[in-house]
């Protein structure tokens, strides 16, 4: 009888995931449609996953798009289309809204925090080298003459979420992906 029940919760198991699957049409990180493990293992079908979607937009194709109530970004590929990342944004108080262009790419950025969120996190240190433990992540975009940046994370269960200083934060995955598409001069807007 227990083998019979697990094979019933088995099989109805199955047949969801397959009927979500086939609803879905995500692409996994390297392009390609999701497989069975991103599905299952909280892949690109997550709430804050990158995948295609349709843009109505007249954005030029390479501009990134930000919606911090969304809390997604889009970097418009043309034809009515974008890849919709989930970030994480400013907690409140520390929203912005605005134009800027990518000024300036990193890989493994240092981190020097600004002396007003020392003042607020005595704990911060000056400066911290880029690598795993940096808040930064492995990437970052730097937005124009702002302290403002969109980076990776070290904490990717923050994504989603509103508690930066104003930073866009993205999955360490999800921030290379970005990274690799944009180029200095890319125009960035930051909407509500």
């Amino acid at each position: 009888m227990i083998r019979f029940g697990f094979a019933v919760v088995l099989f109805t198991c199955s047949a969801a995931f397959i009927g979500s699957a086939r609803a879905q049409t995500v692409a996994s990180l390297g392009g390609e449609t999701a497989n069975f493990f991103e599905r299952l293992f909280g892949g690109p079908t997550s709430p804050t996953a990158k995948r295609l979607v349709s843009w109505p937009g007249t954005h030029r194709p390479g501009t990134i798009i930000i919606s911090t109530s969304q809390r997604r970004l889009y970097f418009i590929l043309g034809n009515g289309q974008a890849i919709q990342y989930g970030i994480g944004v400013g907690r409140p108080g520390f929203t912005w809204t605005g134009t800027k262009t990518v000024s300036m790419k990193r890989e493994w950025p240092s981190w020097s925090p600004p002396a007003a969120m020392r003042r607020r996190r005595p704990d911060l240190p000056r400066h911290m080298e880029g690598g795993l433990g940096n808040p930064l992540g492995a990437r970052a975009l730097y937005l124009g003459s702002s302290m403002y940046r969109i980076h990776g994370s070290n904490e990717p269960q923050t994504i989603g979420y509103a508690v930066s200083s104003g930073c866009i934060r993205m999955t360490n995955a999800d921030v290379v992906d970005l990274y690799n598409r944009t180029r200095i001069g890319t125009k960035v807007v930051v909407l509500h």
